[in-house]
């Protein structure tokens, strides 16, 4: 019997060995294949740190591979299974269901992952395995878990959340090692945490996590108050821990080229930012307490590209917000910032709709993104003669959330302060423009 298998095999570690001895077990025959780093690169695999002959080379030294081939495009899967006359497609559980397609070609075997090994008996000491755990058992930590299997170098190991039977459906689910009764104990565990948890237990979670010395990568926002955020950057300066805020838009390569094109001078000097960020929301969290409403869920989006676009040091916020009668929550608001060069627009909303597309004007031209904007894969500079516009294209991969995951490892493993993606400052600045538009806008409805 024939067997095939597909990886990246970067850093190899005794949970790669595993899959191969598995894989190897169910057939005579195995041939594994690696792939290039074009071909990671144009399906979001990131933070890739070895050449493919050092990762030809680790699958090599194993003993386990009677023939290794290379995956250089989308599709080959399909002819490898009729070149190579395979009988069996074996794949990490993990792609469950992935591959379901090529059971028309051959028998596609998904092999159980390896619990707990991947952090383990590295060949690469100097760099390792970033262990992460997770706290909060949502969508979003789902989410964060099932990209992360595409940042290199990077393992989830753990989850916490205040209901333990959660914790425990959410390690079953996902394939954890560990459900941590307690955050102590996913401290114990972890490296890292991604903090997934409601907005107002951020702060303590972070705390508790910097002075334990684990880096922390927390959702947006990370805070609701302009302090609180500088107290969390000021106790990870001091304990030399990582800390970054998991905006997504900010780290994504589409979104980082819209914003230098824009400060380049492309368009001419920036004067104004507009940009809108709106979702229909008829039940949950977001409409109720006082963490509630469209501008502690969706603002950190529209204002960090006012903020990466035209800096931090604006003059003044006003705030004008839709609460109807009955409603815990505002549903929509409109938040303008001021600049002494400036001025710019924040528009959220879970309860009116309204076109979520950016808008940067210059005084030679504009760029225009299109909605989704905070998912950039394309966007425009636009003049007044039409024939000088120029359009950029860019992948965005899955959901996003593994670029700032890689560049939180990245941080890490190169003992990077902050990441000119989001400074400390910029976060900062963007929970003081939050507070003061939570605190002080005028309502109507």
């Amino acid at each position: 019997m024939r067997v095939i298998t597909y990886g990246t095999f970067d850093l190899f570690h005794e949970g790669h060995r595993r899959l191969l001895e598995r894989a190897k077990a169910l057939g005579d025959y195995l041939i594994v294949a690696v792939t290039t780093d074009n071909y990671d690169d144009s399906r979001g695999k990131l933070n890739v740190q070895q050449s493919l002959m050092e990762r030809i080379g680790n699958v090599q030294e194993t003993g386990l591979a009677d023939e290794i081939i290379i995956e250089e495009y989308e599709g080959q899967k399909v002819q490898d299974m009729q070149k190579h006359r395979v009988d069996i497609f074996a794949i990490g559980s993990d792609w469950l269901g992935k591959f379901d397609y090529l059971n028309d070609y051959t028998k596609v075997v998904y092999l159980d992952r390896t619990k707990g090994v991947s952090s383990t008996q590295l060949r690469n000491e100097s760099a390792g395995v970033l262990r992460v755990g997770v706290v909060g058992a949502g969508r979003i930590a789902a989410r964060f878990v099932e990209e992360a299997r595409y940042v290199s170098g990077v393992s989830v190991e753990g989850v916490y959340s205040r209901n333990f039977g959660k914790t425990k459906a959410f390690a079953e689910k996902c394939e954890l090692q560990w459900a941590n009764e307690s955050f102590e104990d996913l401290l114990r565990h972890s490296d890292a945490v991604y903090i997934a948890s409601p907005h107002a237990s951020h702060y303590d979670y972070a705390k508790q996590a910097i002075q334990a010395g684990v880096h922390v990568l927390c959702e947006k926002p990370m805070t609701l108050s302009k302090q609180s955020t500088k107290e969390l950057y000021d106790l990870a300066a001091s304990r030399r821990v990582v800390l970054v805020e998991a905006i997504k838009t900010a780290f994504s390569p589409g979104f980082q080229r819209m914003v230098a094109v824009a400060r380049i001078g492309t368009i001419g000097t920036v004067r104004s930012v507009d940009a809108t960020f709106t979702k229909l929301v008829s039940e949950g969290r977001e409409l109720h307490g006082d963490d509630g409403g469209s501008i502690s869920e969706l603002a950190t989006y529209p204002l960090v590209a006012i903020v990466k676009l035209l800096g931090t040091d604006f003059t003044d916020v006003r705030t004008y917000s839709y609460r109807p009668e009955g409603s815990e929550v505002e549903l929509f608001s409109r938040i303008d910032v001021t600049y002494p060069h400036a001025i710019a627009s924040a528009r959220t909303g879970i309860g009116v709709k309204a076109e979520g597309d950016l808008v940067v004007s210059g005084s030679r031209g504009y760029v225009y993104v299109p909605a989704p904007w905070w998912k950039t894969e394309y966007f425009e500079a636009r003049f007044e003669n039409p024939a000088n516009n120029k359009k950029y294209y860019y992948k965005f991969a899955g959901d996003g959330l593994r670029y700032e995951l890689a560049e939180f490892a990245w941080l890490i493993r190169n003992s990077a302060p902050e990441s000119f993606k989001l400074r400390a400052a910029e976060s900062i600045a963007i929970a003081d423009i939050i507070e003061q538009a939570r605190s002080q806008a005028t309502i109507f409805g």
